[in-house]
Formats: C-alpha cells, sequence, structure tokens
C-alpha cells in the first residue's frame, strides 16, 4: 500500500532541486567514509535545495542533513530520478527500527538506550522496534575491482518485521544488522573503501523496493569498544561511538515520503541537475538523467575505485568540472 501521508501541507511543486550522489562502497574521496560529504552539500545546499543519498550525510552520532536537503534512499533515488515515484516533503515522521535477532544482548541495549537518548533528547518519534525472527545473516566483501558487496541471507526477515512495524503506525523505517568485525585495513586512515558499505545499501535498497517507504541501514559489532588510537579525520565520527544508528535517526524524521500520485509530489521534472563523483558515472541514475535532458556534472576532484569516467563511457553530453565550488559558481 502506498504511503501519501504528509505532514508539511504546503510546498512549492515548481522549486528546482539539485541532487547529489555519492555512492556507497566505492571509496570516494570526499563521502567514502563517514559523513566527510557533508560540508561541501551543506554549502551546496545553501545555494539551491538539495536532495542527498544517506551515504552523504550520514556520520554515526553525528548528520550533516539541513533543512534545505532532502534525505532520499539509493533505491528511491534512482526510481525518482527514473520518473516512477514522487516524493512528498514531510516531517515528525513515525519511526520503526528493525533489529537483527543475531545482535548480542548488551549491544542491542546500547541501541535501545540510544533509541530512548534520541528520543528524550530531540523530540524524535520513534514508536518502537522489532527483531526479527531469524538470523539476517549478512556477508560482506569486496570484490576483484575492490568495490564493497555482500550477500543478505535471509532479507524475508527483515521484511517480515518492517511489516509489522508498518502496521503499528511507523512512516519509516531504520535497519540494524549484525556484522562479524571487518578486517583491519586502511579506512581508518582514509584511504580504501568501506567494506560493509556495500551490503548495506543492499539492505536499504530491498526494504525501500519492497515496502515502499523510506528505509536505512547501519551496522551493529559485538565489540563496542572506542580506540584510543586517531585516525582520519574523514572517518574519527565512527570511532568515537558503539553505535551508528543516531544518523539514520536524525535523517529520517524529515524524510519525504513515496508516492505514486505524481500531481502532488516532487517528481525528476523539479530536478535542477545531477552531481556526481568524477569517474563513478557507470550508474543507471546518470544514464536516466540524461535521457530525460537534466544537466549532469562529474566533479573532478572527487573521485573513486571505479575509474568509469565520461570518455570510458562516450557520455560527450555530460559536464565536468573541477570542484563542487564551480557548480555554485554556475548558481550566481
Amino acid at each position: 500500500m502506498y504511503n501519501t501521508k504528509t505532514r508539511r501541507n504546503t510546498f512549492d511543486l515548481e522549486q528546482k532541486y539539485a541532487v547529489m550522489v555519492v555512492p556507497t562502497g566505492i571509496g570516494a574521496s570526499i563521502g567514502g567514509y563517514a559523513g566527510d560529504a557533508s560540508l561541501v552539500a551543506r554549502e551546496v545546499a545553501q545555494n539551491i535545495p538539495l536532495i542527498v543519498n544517506p551515504n552523504i550525510v550520514n556520520a554515526a552520532v553525528f548528520s550533516g542533513i539541513t533543512e534545505n536537503m532532502l534525505y532520499v534512499e539509493g533505491w528511491s533515488l534512482n526510481e525518482f530520478v527514473r520518473g516512477n515515484l514522487g516524493l512528498i516533503p514531510s516531517s515528525n515522521n513515525k519511526i520503526g527500527v528493525i533489529f537483527d535477532r543475531t545482535i548480542p544482548e548488551n549491544v542491542l541495549n546500547i541501541h535501545i538506550n540510544t533509541i530512548n537518548a534520541v528520543k528524550t533528547v530531540y523530540g524524535i518519534d520513534i514508536i518502537g522496534y522489532e527483531i526479527t525472527e531469524k538470523p539476517v545473516g549478512i556477508e560482506f566483501f569486496t570484490t576483484e575491482n575492490d568495490i564493497s558487496s555482500g550477500v543478505v541471507n535471509h532479507p524475508e526477515t527483515m521484511l517480515n518485521a518492517g511489516q509489522k512495524l508498518l502496521n503499528r503506525g511507523a512512516d519509516v523505517l531504520a535497519v540494524v544488522c549484525y556484522f562479524q568485525e571487518p578486517p583491519e585495513d586502511e579506512y581508518e586512515n582514509g584511504e580504501g573503501v568501506d567494506v560493509v558499505g556495500g551490503v548495506e545499501a543492499v539492505v536499504s535498497h530491498y526494504l525501500s523496493r519492497e515496502l515502499f517507504c523510506p528505509c536505512v541501514h547501519a551496522p551493529a559489532f559485538a565489540d563496542v569498544s572506542i580506540t584510543g588510537n586517531i585516525v582520519s579525520p574523514k572517518c574519527s565520527a565512527e570511532y568515537i561511538t558503539p553505535t551508528f544508528l543516531p544518523c539514520l535517526m536524525f535523517g529520517l524524521t524529515n524524510a519525504p515520503l513515496l508516492s505514486k500520485n505524481f500531481d502532488s509530489a516532487i517528481t525528476k521534472e523539479n530536478i535542477h541537475s545531477l552531481l556526481m563523483p568524477y569517474d563513478s558515472l557507470g550508474s543507471g541514475i546518470v544514464f536516466d538523467s540524461l535521457r530525460s535532458n537534466i544537466p549532469v556534472y562529474a566533479i573532478k576532484e572527487n573521485t573513486s575505485v571505479l575509474n568509469v569516467d565520461k570518455n570510458a563511457l562516450g557520455l560527450k553530453d555530460v559536464n565536468e568540472l573541477e570542484t563542487y565550488r564551480d557548480f555554485i559558481r554556475l548558481l550566481k
């Protein structure tokens, strides 16, 4: 059943929005770590309303989201640009939380305390949580090309828990699955790829598609100790806390809802432009934008492990800019 409820009774259907995407798990030099694209996104959003994927602003116990941004999960964003759904700006969404049954009790208790803290301090409307009937069974790895990927062995158990929360009145869903400890790598030094990011995207895409509501994921680990070592500023938000759940709450509380009623929603006709890392142009959102004559900008200061630029794909219509600030200059 489609959710067409809105709590923002008035919004400008003529407003234009830039869309800024940094795909998860590709080692993007800006946005490949923990909210490290937030400053750039905030600067862009000061000049034009901005639609962002969660990877850009999620930063563990912090969030880079602002009132001039719309927080839209990856599958929903792809479908929005494709013209298959609209976005309805909303506020004070009712949030339900799905927990993987495999999460150890002490780790689960930390997350429940986190929910209660966010409700107490910020007044965010979290209606409750459901624990999956079975272990979700997350496996993660990197491919031959160093791209983060993974497998979800029992996605249906998340789906059942999510449906229960929607039946209880939730508008949007946060998902926390149990992950084995990742191997030591260069991530804490601000290099390489977030090895768990790819399968996180699989989880959120699947639930958003099947339940037709905003769903975003955060991992839980058995080791809840906090390091005393200095790590890269790019990922430091993830090394000062045992839970990454708060940023999901900050994004989801005002995330736009999904709609098939295009007469009263923001649609692809409202898109001003699409901003992508310089060499990650192989995704459908780029091709769909070009087919709809939406200007696409590849930002050279933001590179990834993909090495898929306009020349590799023969995309003559993609505009290349040195920096995100160059895009802002075009707006003035």
